[in-house]
């Protein structure tokens, strides 16, 4: 079974997703047949590399309100991520352009190292106040979790993965893609957002019995099974031949 996970790495809720997600799959008794995949997805595809501001004046001016309420929908994002057991500094966070970030995250994924990448990312971005738009700054994240850092900044420094991350998107522009995060499962179902354990659950075990094949509950032998059709033929039972 196949779950793709569209998101960014400076979407708060993206990483509320994923720990959600994640303890939903903790409890699926199919859990050791589920393949993760994480596909790229920019909220802000025109974000400056070096914003020259903080995330509660971006908020502020991104929906227009004063720093005051920014901070305090901050704050309020914060005690969900609290929640999960996630601890985000939002007074330090460096906002950024992800793109080579997810570049970055496709050499990972053809490197083996695609969910270690991704979390490390994450709490790069919401817990340790890193800059992972910065080069060198991912190619240590690179090497944080196993992968080699020169091959890593020199991903970055060239083109490297770049179709990748557009193609996801244009994936998820096909899908209907409007906001992160965004699971799809086994291509039939999707789930938006941070919902709930219990909802990811539920649909976990509906694609699973979808996808798991017949199970006979009598003993093909048995006289039940006897009083079928094979093949297009209707063969008379045992005993009502001896009657005739």
């Amino acid at each position: 079974m196949k779950v793709e996970i569209w998101s960014d790495y400076v979407c708060p809720f993206c990483y509320i997703g994923k720990r959600k997600f994640e303890a939903a799959l903790e409890r699926f008794e199919g859990k050791r047949n589920v393949e993760t995949i994480y596909r790229s997805f920019e909220l802000d595809p025109n974000a400056r590399r070096n914003a020259g501001h903080d995330v509660h004046d971006m908020l502020a001016s991104k929906y227009g309100m004063s720093r005051e309420q920014a901070m305090a929908m901050n704050a309020d994002v914060g005690r969900q991520a609290q929640e999960v057991g996630l601890n985000y500094r939002f007074d330090t966070m460096i906002p950024t352009n992800t793109f080579d970030a997810h570049r970055l995250s496709h050499f990972a994924a053809a490197n083996g190292k695609a969910h270690e990448m991704t979390e490390r990312l994450l709490k790069a971005y919401f817990t340790d106040s890193r800059h992972i738009g910065d080069h060198e700054t991912l190619a240590e994240l690179a090497d944080e979790v196993g992968l080699d850092k020169q091959a890593a900044a020199e991903t970055l420094a060239g083109g490297d993965y770049a179709e990748e991350v557009r193609f996801d998107e244009q994936e998820a522009t096909r899908f209907g893609v409007r906001g992160v995060p965004f699971f799809v499962i086994n291509r039939k179902y999707a789930v938006s957002g941070a919902q709930p354990s219990e909802v990811f659950l539920q649909t976990l075990q509906k694609a699973w019995e979808e996808e798991r094949p017949l199970t006979i509950l009598n003993d093909p032998g048995d006289s039940a099974a006897d009083a079928a059709c094979v093949d297009g033929i209707c063969a008379p039972s045992a005993s009502k031949t001896a009657n005739n």
